[in-house]
């Protein structure tokens, strides 16, 4: 899809939203991403926070340290 057809076709979405909540909450969000810069959040990270990520990243590449998605289900099922 082409920047003017996603355009279009965005505020073909706003136009046919009558939830003015909802419309304000789109608005806000919207705001809050385009002022956001990329990497801006690692960049507020501690170089501990850093290390950590990086540590979990590595980690996961792990089979041994990874469990199946039904296992995952089974213990956190309480919170779903």
């Amino acid at each position: 899809m082409t920047t003017l057809e996603l355009k279009h076709n965005f505020h073909q979405l706003i136009d046919s939203i009558e939830n003015e909540n909802m419309l304000q909450k789109f608005y806000e969000l919207m705001l809050r991403k385009r002022s956001v810069r990329d990497g801006a959040l690692w960049a507020k990270l501690t170089q501990e926070e850093v290390d950590e990520l990086l540590l979990a990243d590595e980690e996961s590449n792990d089979p041994k340290n990874l469990i199946s998605h039904d296992e995952m289900k089974k213990r956190y099922a309480k919170w779903l």
